[in-house]
């Protein structure tokens, strides 16, 4: 019985660390949010240039020239939707955040 205490308690800790780790990174021009890493995927929303937005993960998908350059990463900002990293400004050509 003890073991099913515990496995919430894990579940949660490691929710508030993801949560305490996330940083917002500002949006370099407006932008449609994906349903997945390409812009093959329905679009799902749009953000605005200037806009925060909190990278959840990120996976490589369609490569996408954008205001900050080229790259097939593609950010996670919420559950089902992704944009291109080349729109988002994170300071680095490379990940920031755990791979999704």
């Amino acid at each position: 019985m003890s073991e099913n205490v515990i496995v919430p308690e894990v579940a949660e800790a490691a929710e508030v660390v993801e949560t305490t780790a996330a940083k917002t990174y500002a949006v370099a021009a407006d932008v449609n949010v994906r349903s997945g890493p390409g812009t093959s995927y329905d679009k799902v929303g749009r953000v605005s240039a200037g806009s925060r937005v909190t990278i959840h993960c990120q996976k490589p998908g369609e490569t996408v020239t954008g205001p900050t350059g080229t790259s097939k990463l593609w950010d996670r900002i919420g559950s089902g939707r992704y944009i291109s990293d080349t729109y988002v400004r994170t300071g680095s050509d490379g990940y920031v955040a755990p791979r999704c």
